[in-house]
């Protein structure tokens, strides 16, 4: 990889490689603790985080190498420093920039004058390690993707587009079940639309919460509001209302279903106290695999 920006720059096999060099790291960490030293990773975080920085920070310190974090007021991409300027920067000092922000386009733009590779930690558009994490776990409890059916609910985000181009080019079953006004972009189905036609995915928007999760083997949500979208929150509580997880969806779908959820949870909104507390919850284990995922993104850009 020279980059890690968009999910549907990667073949299959790519992706499944990275997954599988995940549960390999995550089963001898030992065997890579010194894999990158001497190794530098820049972490530029414009939006708060909790397990993309953790995951990035402890995860280069695993490995062997030394990270640097800046926070969101030292830089100021576009205001303060100029992207481009800012780019070639670091490419002079690091050996990787893991970005966080809050425009895709500054992303792009960032890793065409990047001459180190790029890692898209979150923009706007999407959450590419995020969906690493997902599938390493769904991998870990349900072995093939292809042979499970999904359910998410939620809004149509930036985790959701990766997922949507994840599934598209692994061949899963994803039922989305998202109110009409917040679909992901068209610009994103349309490209999953071309790589399920060769995957054999099957990707289908189902009109109601409790049809899509019948029979389900994984449930996966997220937040109603996602960060730079809080003025929207009260007129959002109200389309998303009928698409909230508790026991009485829970009942409808297979009874060993795994409930998931990418983090930060708004509790009593989108998923129940009752839910991402009870059994069939693997929302933990699913934010441990971040930083195996994140350490397999990082071993894969720097170990050539």
């Amino acid at each position: 990889m020279d980059n890690f920006i968009a999910l549907k720059n990667f073949s299959a096999e790519q992706i499944n490689d990275l997954v599988e060099l995940a549960l390999k790291i995550k089963r001898s960490p030992a065997d890579y603790q010194t894999a990158l030293k001497g190794k530098y990773a820049g972490l530029l975080f414009e939006k708060p985080s909790l397990r993309t920085k953790t995951a990035f920070y402890v995860g280069s310190l695993q490995l062997g190498a030394q990270p640097v974090y800046y926070a969101p007021q030292e830089i100021k991409l576009g205001q303060r420093e100029e992207v481009k300027d800012a780019a070639r920067t670091f490419s002079k000092y690091l050996d990787v920039v893991v970005l966080r922000t809050s425009s895709h386009a500054i992303l792009e733009e960032f890793s065409k004058f990047s001459s180190i590779p790029v890692v898209n930690a979150l923009s706007d558009l999407l959450h590419p390690s995020q969906a690493i994490a997902d599938i390493l776990t769904i991998r870990e409890l349900k072995k093939d993707i292809r042979k499970i059916k999904v359910a998410y609910a939620g809004d149509g985000n930036n985790v959701c587009n990766s997922l949507i181009y994840a599934f598209s080019i692994l061949g899963g079953n994803l039922n989305l079940a998202i109110p009409a006004r917040y679909k992901p972009r068209e610009t994103v189905l349309k490209e999953a639309l071309a790589k399920s036609a060769s995957s054999g995915a099957h990707i289908e928007f189902v009109p109601s919460l409790k049809e899509a999760v019948c029979g389900a083997d994984i449930i996966y949500t997220d937040v109603w509001t996602s960060m730079g979208k809080e003025s929207e929150r009260k007129i959002r509580k109200k389309y998303f209302k009928s698409f909230q997880i508790n026991d009485t969806i829970l009942k409808l779908a297979k009874n060993d279903v795994a409930v998931m959820h990418c983090l930060p949870a708004h509790r009593g909104e989108e998923i129940t106290d009752s839910v991402i507390d009870g059994d069939n919850s693997v929302v933990f284990l699913q934010a441990e695999n971040r930083l195996h995922a994140a350490k397999a993104i990082l071993f894969s850009l720097l170990k050539k």
